[in-house]
């Protein structure tokens, strides 16, 4: 008995005229990320995308992957076999025996897209019933809230039978939005960033600021490994590790000390637009939320925003930490990001940092540090790639 995945395309049936773009993103995608599972045939058909193995490749490592995949709006196994209600009802029988036995209740959807089929949607629905429900008497028929929902999809070239639609992980295919920069820290807020604008269709870059010594190696590691969690979504990264100590410092040791954060907020801003030139992206990504800190104030938001032109685009602007949290565990970056390792963002932190600062005292207090600017030009030039793969 063949099984393959069925993917069906959610968000991208809406896409009129560029729906063929999408799509092929999807399909491409979809190779790259099961290539190194063995030989799997992926194709399109009717709204639906077919991974198809060759052999006795590992079928559930498949459905895992392509359940993280964006643009795939849900996903299911199925049995494949030829389009005669005798073969399919045996088929039913013995693919989902396991799920029928543990079963308590059960329904039968069928949808017939090749109209040549000689039974109708309804007719299929009530006589594959039947059958099972012969050859499962313990079961009951529930419509609305069944255990298992035996679906056969009757399509141009066979019939395919499976226990109902799994959600995929929605949103676009990554790349189809464009290309952003994202600034990656140790902490939760920033990959659920990643996962909610690749989710979008952006495809992403990386760019985290070091500070050795005040920040580590295991620091610099975790970030890494951050990123490596993250893939399964986001698909490959470049991961630019930026050596910011020396601005880092100039900044502490020249300007007034209660708005730090944010001039160091704008400094690593203008450092990530020239990272941006390198990649061809066109947006900086934040995890920044709401006044959840001093710098996240919409006030120190403006300032930040106004030192340099690029969109600054923020996910988990509106989202407590909780909801934030929520996210991180689903996508197990959470138990990483929580490790008790330094990030730049968190070190020279003032005891009272500014919440309402005036952009007029920032652009000032720049003034004052005339060497500022050549020591962000050289953290720029400096900046290690790291190529991150799934």
């Amino acid at each position: 008995m063949k099984e393959i995945i069925l993917a069906y395309q959610g968000e991208m049936s809406l896409k009129g005229l560029n729906r063929a773009t999408f799509e092929s993103v999807l399909l491409k995608t979809m190779r790259r990320r099961l290539k190194s599972l063995g030989n799997f045939k992926i194709y399109k058909a009717q709204s639906t995308m077919y991974a198809e193995p060759a052999g006795d490749e590992d079928i559930d490592a498949a459905e895992e992957r392509i359940g993280k995949i964006f643009g795939i709006a849900a996903i299911s196994r199925a049995a494949v076999c030829p389009k005669d209600f005798a073969v399919i009802a045996d088929t039913a029988k013995e693919y989902l025996c396991g799920a029928l036995r543990a079963a308590k209740t059960f329904k039968v959807s069928a949808k017939r897209s090749d109209k040549t089929f000689p039974m109708d949607s309804m007719e299929i629905a009530r006589e594959l019933g039947g059958v099972l429900l012969s050859a499962y008497p313990h079961l009951k028929v529930d419509v609305h809230h069944p255990d298992v929902n035996v679906t056969v999809e009757i399509r141009d070239f066979a019939a395919y039978v499976h226990g109902g639609k799994k959600p995929g992980a929605g949103g676009l295919p990554v790349s189809t939005s464009g290309k952003a920069a994202l600034m990656l820290s140790g902490g939760i807020d920033s990959p659920v960033a990643a996962y909610m604008m690749a989710k979008r269709g952006l495809s992403l870059a990386c760019v985290h600021f070091a500070s050795p010594p005040y920040t580590s190696e295991r620091a610099r590691m975790k970030v890494l490994t951050l990123a490596k969690k993250l893939t399964p979504y986001t698909g490959n990264l470049n991961v630019y590790v930026v050596p910011y100590t020396a601005a880092q410092e100039h900044i502490r040791d020249n300007a007034p000390e209660d708005l730090f954060t944010v001039l160091m907020r704008r400094s690593m801003m203008r450092i990530t637009r020239v990272l941006c030139e390198k990649e061809s992206a066109d947006a900086i990504v934040t995890g920044e939320s709401l006044a959840q800190v001093a710098s996240q104030t919409l006030k120190a938001i403006a300032c930040t925003d106004a030192a340099q032109s690029l969109p600054v685009l923020r996910p988990c602007i509106g989202m407590d930490k909780t909801e934030i949290t929520d996210i991180a565990r689903k996508i197990d970056t959470y138990e990483t990001s929580i490790l008790p390792y330094e990030d730049c963002c968190t070190i020279f932190t003032p005891p009272h940092p500014k919440t309402k600062p005036h952009l007029d005292e920032i652009e000032a207090a720049e003034a004052g540090m005339p060497g500022l600017a050549e020591l962000e030009a050289q953290a720029a030039a400096q900046a290690e790639v790291v190529y991150v793969n799934l």
